[in-house]
């Protein structure tokens, strides 16, 4: 996710308006619950047993089955809620309209549309042609988008937006020249975690600062060489895994061919990129992108018109003859597609949908354990019971925040719901704010990309399944299901573990009185 804001607008201000949310919902009312404040965990502790159910047991990864899991899981959680019910369904309307959910919905659509005119533009021949040019097989494909996705993430500030991007651009090339999915899809949400982790202008970066009583930059700076610590591993496995699980290309010479036209897309990558360095909100910088992009299709007829877009007006339409002459209007009698719209911008965003409902359910259900005291329950057991010692207090903020990010899957929702019990913690101890600020993001970061019904999981699953639909020769083998990609995801693992050690260790400990923070930004 991404807060980069605007030129009159400071870093921080985007997310001023989630985290005065999470104190209101701490503040307001609470709904009591039979069995008491640990009884608001069911929702989402029912989901997450749905989830594994559903994904690892049955192997069945449709976005819509889990949506179908929480909305279930809210009615049942309903039972338990005392009174007449009101606060309870009141509170999931409340939840449906988080800022925290909608921006993260938001860069979903925009990088889905983005994905998709690049890839119908040629982008994967483009990828293609470059890997055979540069010799880039099997073996490096997926270490090479590890690297690649590590710094578009780091550039614009969204590891959701880069998860989309990757999954329908680089996953198909990687794919074609014989990398193995699982390890592509690894790579791409690893190389999400790394940007989302230390790109100044991310989200989970931001709030980690600013709950914490830091400085972006200097947060930034000092999370530096636990990234490097973690991706350096990462990228190794990546190359020794790729040697060892590479697969033989795919037998379609037209598309393996590739095309070196297809490259001109770079520009349009390299655009979202230096414009969302420059300060611009991440939904400018995907548009001047689409834009871009867009042009060079019907420049250079990557594609046409009504690849991008096209209305399918049935034959008695009253402006369908007039409007036909246009190149995104087509007047059928096909019953399959008459009185529909079709192209790039309508399939890029249409494969999100049912992530975006059950993204709305989660979100919902965190708000009902956040105002039912479960989350409050939970953190006070950690902070009275485990955290005795720094070491131990540590280790419990490590641990506490990988526990958060299982039950609410959008890592910034996560991450602002225990940021004050990270904070409580580590000033019992005095802890300095930047070491604070590094275990919260860090683990925030990772652990949203792993689970296997974490939002930046899910997102790119969304984006794989659509593939037998986008090429002819992809195939439903070649689709990676989220619990077959989670013990790939090594930059994630390496991240999670270097604060483990960290922790037990005091690897990078700092004081409160070893440093002090530069100027805040504040919100």
């Amino acid at each position: 996710m991404s807060s980069s804001g605007s030129d009159d607008t400071e870093p921080g201000d985007e997310v001023a308006d989630e985290l005065a949310e999470a104190q209101q919902a701490r503040s307001e009312d609470r709904i009591e619950f039979y069995g008491g404040k640990w009884m608001s965990t069911l929702p989402i502790l029912f989901f997450i047993v749905w989830a594994i159910v559903q994904s690892a047991l049955l192997r069945i990864s449709d976005t819509t089955g889990l949506a179908i899991g929480m909305l279930l899981a809210l009615i049942v959680g309903m039972f338990f809620a005392k009174g007449d019910w009101k606060t309870y369904a009141n509170t999931i309307f409340e939840g449906m309209t988080q800022r925290v959910a909608a921006t993260a919905i938001v860069a979903w659509l925009w990088a889905g549309m983005f994905a998709q005119v690049l890839q119908d533009g040629g982008f994967v021949s483009g990828l293609v042609w470059a890997a055979d040019a540069l010799s880039v097989g099997a073996a490096l494909f997926p270490a090479a988008t590890f690297i690649l996705a590590a710094l578009l993430a780091t550039g614009i500030g969204t590891g959701y937006g880069t998860t989309v991007a990757f999954a329908g651009l680089f996953f198909p090339a990687g794919v074609l020249v014989g990398a193995s999915p699982v390890l592509m899809f690894g790579a791409i949400l690893s190389g999400a975690v790394f940007g989302d982790n230390l790109a100044p202008v991310s989200d989970t970066t931001i709030v980690s600062a600013v709950t914490q009583d830091s400085d972006i930059g200097g947060v930034v700076s000092s999370r530096f060489k636990y990234a490097i610590t973690a991706a350096i591993p990462a990228f190794a496995v990546y190359v020794i895994a790729g040697g060892m699980m590479g697969g033989d290309p795919i037998q379609a010479e037209s598309v393996l061919e590739g095309d070196a036209l297809g490259l001109v897309h770079l520009v349009s990558m390299g655009i979202v990129i230096v414009t969302a360095v420059q300060g611009r909100h991440i939904i400018e910088a995907i548009s001047w992108g689409l834009v871009a992009a867009v042009a060079f299709n019907l420049v250079f007829g990557l594609a046409s018109a009504s690849t991008m877009l096209v209305f399918y007006a049935p034959q008695d339409a009253p402006l369908g003859e007039a409007l036909s002459g246009l190149p995104i209007v087509e007047v059928t009698s096909d019953p399959e597609l008459v009185g529909s719209v079709s192209g790039s911008f309508y399939s890029g965003a249409l494969g999100f949908f049912p992530l975006i409902v059950l993204t709305l359910l989660i979100v919902s259900g965190a708000r009902i354990m956040i105002r039912g005291g479960g989350f409050e329950a939970l953190q006070e057991f950690l902070l009275n019971s485990v955290a005795t010692s720094v070491r131990r207090a540590e280790t419990t903020m490590v641990l506490g925040t990988a526990m958060v990010n299982a039950m609410i899957t959008i890592n910034t929702a996560a991450e602002i719901a225990i940021a004050p019990y990270i904070a409580r913690i580590g000033q019992r101890f005095n802890v300095n704010g930047y070491r604070r600020a590094n275990i919260l993001d860090a683990n925030t970061s990772a652990m949203g990309y792993i689970f296997p019904w974490g939002g930046g999981v899910l997102v790119g699953f969304a984006q794989i399944s659509q593939m037998p639909q986008d090429f002819e020769w992809f195939t439903q083998s070649m689709i990676v299901d989220p619990i077959q990609v989670w013990p790939f995801v090594f930059h994630g693992w390496f991240l999670f573990g270097v604060f483990v050690i960290s922790a037990l260790t005091g690897f990078g400990l700092e004081y409160t009185s070893d440093r002090s923070s530069g100027e805040v930004a504040r919100v």
